[in-house]
């Protein structure tokens, strides 16, 4: 299920959502990278919608890969902010750092991804 939509993207504008706001639908077009490591910002995070992941960077150089599918009801999240996964469905946060649970009713963290970075693009492996 996906849950960017319109309203969506209203509802979090409304609520005072600070902080890049990126989705990408195809992050590498005809590569099988998720990203260039220089398009996530440093604390903060980029959902790719088309792979179903959000790849954070909590310190410089330090990355992470999570399931872009939220642990309540299966909704994909929609964003970072404030250094927080964001669900828009049911309002699960989640944290860059771990894809901790900070607010429910998420009952799980969010999934890790295995990835490598190589010349500076992220991979999953």
């Amino acid at each position: 299920m996906d849950c960017l939509s319109r309203r969506g993207l209203i509802s979090a504008a409304s609520v005072g959502v600070t902080g890049p706001l990126l989705v990408v639908d195809d992050a590498e077009a005809g590569s099988r990278a998720l990203i260039r490591t220089n398009q996530v910002p440093v604390g903060g995070g980029v959902v790719i919608r088309n792979r179903r992941v959000v790849v954070t960077q909590p310190r410089a150089g330090r990355f992470r890969v999570f399931s872009a599918i939220c642990t309540h009801q299966g909704c994909t999240v929609s964003h970072v902010a404030d250094r927080r996964i964001v669900c828009p469905c049911h309002g699960s946060r989640y944290a860059i750092t771990d894809g901790a649970v900070v607010a429910g009713p998420a009952p799980r963290p969010l999934p890790r991804r295995a990835f490598v970075v190589r010349r500076g693009r992220i991979f999953l492996t």
